[in-house]
């Protein structure tokens, strides 16, 4: 191939998808605001560069280790590369890109917890609440189900969550229902 033997040209595609992956580490941030990959997950550049890595080592190690011919090998590595690719995007990265960045809850955990009103909740405004977790204390914008004033320093209950904001209402330990 290109009057170089096929060893040198695996070890050359190993040596700067090696490189190519090491840049993109440092540099994933800029490069996914550049280019949008969301559209097409299975192209994404982590996922190339993972293909041409492993296709590149296992043609590497079977031209070392076997006497197959060079197409075998080339076929071989392909093959392996593309199961091991498809093997990361479906068990590593699309469960990496749906899981949230957060303290341990999703909104629907919050639902029923208690909440401490930090920033008073006017009637048609939003307040503030601190819950208290066991991973640590995490403030919400928070407004009133019942359109009623709640002062600061009153304990409230998150009855439901919408789009980040909790609708709380007044905790009120001896009644049953809200």
């Amino acid at each position: 191939m290109f009057s170089h033997s096929p060893e040198v040209v695996y070890g050359w595609v190993l040596v700067v998808s090696a490189l190519l992956t090491v840049l993109y580490f440092f540099f994933s941030d800029v490069l996914d605001g550049l280019f949008d990959v969301a559209d097409h997950p299975l192209f994404s550049p982590q996922l190339v560069l993972s293909f041409f890595i492993v296709g590149s080592a296992v043609g590497l190690l079977a031209e070392w280790y076997t006497d197959w011919a060079s197409s075998l090998v080339l076929w071989l590595a392909i093959g392996a590369a593309l199961v091991v690719v498809l093997l990361l995007h479906f068990f590593v990265f699309l469960p990496l890109r749906s899981a949230e960045a957060s303290l341990g809850y999703t909104d629907a955990d919050l639902e029923g917890a208690l909440a401490k009103v930090i920033v008073s909740v006017p009637p048609d405004g939003f307040g503030e609440i601190l819950i208290s977790r066991k991973s640590g204390a995490v403030a919400k914008p928070a407004k009133s189900l019942h359109r009623e004033e709640i002062a600061a320093g009153e304990e409230v209950v998150i009855v439901q969550m919408e789009n980040g904001i909790a609708v709380v209402a007044r905790h009120d330990p001896y009644q049953l229902s809200i």
